[in-house]
């Protein structure tokens, strides 16, 4: 009876301690960023599977969606309101473009990765899609500056 109380109570902390590896990630959502006007900061993300990404609205007028039709297999569309801070929770690995729908003409987008970080045709073709001119830009400029491993 003791040896199973002791495995038991091994197998609730093992549980507990994978619980506690999920990180969250913070991308801001600003008017005036470092680089650029209209902007996520950062504006590439890596994560891992069960982490959360909390968006900020810096500035009131801003907020983070997914883009139509591209998001990983699996993956739910999620869609915060203008000038809301939330959380996210990812849990399908993949590549996830995201868009601020009031400035997406304008470039403000991003790129979030859960999982391994694709090769550089792939994260390519992940946002390729019918962007207006500044989205293409900017998805172009994001992926140039992701490492490659």
């Amino acid at each position: 009876m003791r040896k199973r109380t002791t495995i038991a109570a091994m197998m609730a902390g093992l549980l507990a301690a994978g619980a506690g590896h999920a990180a969250e990630h913070e991308i801001r959502m600003v008017g005036e960023g470092t680089d650029a006007r209209m902007t996520f900061e950062p504006a590439f993300v890596h994560a891992a599977p069960g982490d959360t990404i909390r968006f900020v609205p810096v500035d009131g007028y801003h907020n983070a969606e997914t883009i139509r039709a591209m998001f990983p297999p699996g993956a739910k569309p999620f869609k915060g309101g203008i000038g809301e801070d939330f959380t996210v929770t990812l849990t399908e690995e993949g590549v996830y473009p995201l868009m601020c729908k009031s400035h997406y003409a304008v470039g403000m987008v991003a790129i979030v990765v859960v999982g391994a970080i694709p090769e550089r045709a792939a994260l390519e073709r992940a946002v390729a899609g019918p962007h207006p001119l500044k989205a293409k830009a900017a998805f172009a400029g994001i992926i140039a500056s992701i490492p490659q491993e």
